[in-house]
């Protein structure tokens, strides 16, 4: 029995032994695969990068398989075997677009990069790690995004009983999301319509129609939003007062007007009737007096059909005169006649060393106009404003091919380093650059739509009102108003060149007209020397204005009690006040 046990344990210690080593060498060659926790976001046309990793970390660059694939194993983004990348069972849409980076293989991690990432390539990979018998798999996410342009913000006219206003925007993935706000950031998205189309690279244009009825609402702001990225573009846009539609102010008097003809002619037609009736019993007797008061009856029909033409032509009249005057508020030459010009020269103390101001302090140029840097080159008036109506005009010399700023600032603002000019920061201004003709507000900017380029601009300031205006005196049309602004101090004429050849030229009606007096009074003592007559100067035409509450005369001769005369300037009279004189007074 001794003999028969010995030998069978003998045999069972290197089995033992063997087993232990096998179940070691399984054990060690066991691993995880793991990816990133978050969504990895690339933009089209650029690079993504899909890393995995493997734990505990080893060397995998002597890996059996590295495999990313995406719906179906055997359709592969990238396969490595065998120390190399295989083409085998590659999917062509990556074959010339993915390479393996293998710069931290020694660390246990690998990654494949995708070059020229398209709008198809947002989805799910999952990459494959194998050794031998043993393999795991990790899940990662890959999603395209795209920030496209600025949104454009123009008024397209009244539509629908108010004012349709248009955004657009290119180059956007995934489909953007479009947000229309008022000033207090209520949502007026429920009033608007979207349109998106997509191009041939698979990315979104946008255009937006909102129509905006309430009249209160002036600025609007159009935003796009990303939802991938988490970012928007936004651009805001002010709506004058006149593009709203206004309420035709006859219509209730024509209808009370036609209320009391009805009523008129149905009493007529009565008094007819009874008439009629009484003639039937007494035709023998009244046949002359009948004929009488057939010609009374007519001569009354035409007076009432005279005094119903005079009110028809009464009322069109006072229609066509609100209009005229109306639309004249929005032109410059209107403003002149209720602003004072205001006389300023330039501060040489307030300069930048790179600006070149006039011996008259009039003008200010950029002494090398080739000098590029990210400077502030400006200069402020000498005298300031704090109250009333003022206003002044700034002749632009290659304006349309440079950029520049110009407005006002309010006293001791910090012009020094960068800084936004704003009105939260203190300032007011319009300007141009390499985006176009702006409006800097505390939002950022504002793109001004304009007729033509402005070769001079003219500043008005109602301090009471809180009101800045600026328009393009080429055509005396507005450009942009900054209202309801909280001013506090003195306010002074800012300039700023930015870059290009560019020159600006102070132009003030007051001065002007003090240098003509002047020189006529210069003239007139030379006159007075040689015995000589003064000619006299040309009076300017006179616009007659009536009061909106008096009408006209039945026989438009003359004028009503209770209106006035103003004297214009013989060429600056409002287009829109020239035709309300000429269609007034024929």
């Amino acid at each position: 029995m001794e003999n028969h046990r010995k030998p069978s344990l003998l045999f069972h210690v290197p089995c033992l032994f063997v087993l232990t080593q096998l179940l070691s060498w399984v054990t060690t060659q066991e691993f995880r695969v793991f990816g990133p926790s978050d969504p990895i976001v690339a933009a089209p046309g650029g690079e993504a990068i899909l890393p995995c990793s493997v734990f505990p970390a080893m060397n995998v660059e002597n890996m059996e398989e590295l495999r990313w694939f995406r719906s179906r194993f055997s359709e592969a983004v990238l396969f490595y075997r065998d120390q190399e990348e295989q083409k085998e069972g590659q999917m062509p849409g990556y074959s010339q677009r993915t390479l393996l980076v293998k710069d931290q293989f020694h660390q246990g991690t690998a990654a494949v990069r995708i070059l020229n990432v398209q709008a198809s390539d947002s989805g799910i990979y999952i990459c494959h790690f194998q050794q031998g018998v043993f393999y795991d798999e990790a899940i990662l996410e890959l999603k395209v995004a795209a920030m496209g342009s600025v949104p454009e913000v123009h008024i397209k006219g009244p539509e629908d009983g108010g004012v349709c206003v248009v955004c657009m925007t290119s180059g956007w993935y995934p489909e953007p999301q479009v947000h229309w706000k008022d000033s207090r950031g209520e949502n007026l998205t429920a009033f608007s319509s979207e349109t998106h189309t997509k191009d041939a690279e698979g990315l979104f244009s946008t255009e937006t129609l909102l129509v905006v009825r309430d009249s209160s609402v002036r600025n609007v702001t159009c935003s796009i939003f990303n939802p991938i990225l988490g970012q928007e573009k936004a651009t805001a846009m002010f709506i004058p007062e006149p593009f709203f539609p206004q309420a035709s102010p006859w219509k209730p008097a024509f209808l009370v007007t036609l209320t009391m003809m009805g009523l008129l002619v149905l009493g007529t037609s009565y008094l007819l009737r009874r008439e009629h009736s009484a003639r039937l019993k007494v035709q023998q007797e009244t046949v002359n007096f009948q004929r009488e008061k057939d010609e009374s009856l007519k001569t009354r029909d035409d007076a009432l059909r005279t005094a119903g033409a005079l009110m028809v032509e009464r009322d069109r009249r006072k229609a066509a005169y609100r209009a005229a005057w109306k639309k004249a508020q929005l032109y410059a030459d209107w403003r002149k006649e209720h602003f004072e010009a205001w006389t300023f020269t330039l501060d040489p103390a307030s300069a930048h060393p790179i600006l070149a101001i006039s011996p008259d302090r009039l003008s200010v140029s950029r002494k090398d106009s080739t000098l590029c840097l990210d400077d502030l080159f400006c200069v402020l008036g000498i005298r300031g404003i704090s109250s009333g109506r003022h206003y002044w005009e700034v002749k632009l010399r290659n304006g349309d091919s440079s950029k520049w700023t110009l407005g006002v600032c309010r006293e001791g603002v910090d012009r020094k380093g960068c800084f936004s000019e704003c009105p939260h920061k203190g300032f007011w201004t319009v300007g141009r650059s390499s985006s176009g003709y702006l409006a800097y507000i505390d939002t950022g900017t504002a793109l001004l739509s304009l007729r033509q380029a402005p070769q001079s601009v003219g500043v008005f300031v109602d301090y009471t009102e809180g009101d800045i205006s600026f328009y393009n005196m080429s055509d005396m049309s507005p450009m942009f108003s900054f209202h309801e602004a909280s001013f506090s101090g003195t306010l002074f004429p800012y300039f700023r060149l930015k870059s290009g050849n560019v020159s600006m030229i102070i132009q003030s009606m007051a001065c002007a007209s003090e240098g003509r007096e002047g020189e006529d009074r210069r003239r007139g003592r030379k006159r007075s020397r040689k015995g000589r007559k003064g000619k006299r100067t040309k009076r300017g035409k006179k616009l007659v204005l009536l009061p909106l509450e008096e009408s006209l005369s039945p026989a438009g001769e003359g004028l009503v009690p209770g209106s006035c005369v103003v004297d214009s300037f013989p060429e600056e009279v409002s287009p829109f006040l020239q035709h309300a004189r000429n269609s007034l007074f024929p």
